[in-house]
């Protein structure tokens, strides 16, 4: 088993807890609720959100895949950093036996930058290259960059 690591980042107006808030703690009410045609719904099916706890994301009809479970590693909500794992799901192919992925949403000017690294655990004998997961790392910036326009346009949401 190989690991493969990227890392991306970008920058926004929005206040680091009010990113961590929507993105972390409460992205299982908010996330199908603003994107409805890319995730169905998204519960808890341990735990209550906190380190340990595993939530399911079901995808809608006619996606490519059906469904992913995240376990959550680490959660630091002082420092907004959250660190958890693709543990199950549809999504990891034949290439991939894990996802693990740290989050840190770091205060900047009057916003924040949102860190983002991604550990590919790869299957014996299998090498991961860039293109092969960019459509993954485009669909998390798309969900980011929705967040931050909904946010924007709801300035008490999350405050």
């Amino acid at each position: 088993m190989g690991v493969t690591t990227f890392t991306q980042e970008f920058t926004t107006p929005v206040a680091p807890s009010r990113m961590f808030k929507a993105l972390i703690l409460d992205s299982h009410n908010l996330i199908p609720k603003l994107m409805p045609q890319s995730v169905k719904s998204m519960e808890f099916i341990e735990g209550d959100g906190g380190v340990g706890s595993i939530k399911q994301t079901h995808f809608p009809e006619g996606s490519h895949f059906k469904f992913l479970k995240h376990k959550i590693d680490a959660l630091d909500t002082k420092n907004y950093v959250c660190k958890y794992t693709l543990i199950e799901g549809d999504v990891l192919g034949d290439k991939l036996e894990s996802i693990a992925y740290e989050i840190k949403f770091e205060a900047s000017g009057g916003g924040c930058v949102c860190k983002m690294t991604s550990h590919y655990h790869t299957k014996a004998g299998i090498e991961l290259k860039e293109e092969e997961i960019k459509a993954g790392k485009d669909k998390a910036m798309g969900l980011y960059k929705t967040v931050e326009e909904h946010l924007l346009a709801n300035p008490d949401v999350y405050a």
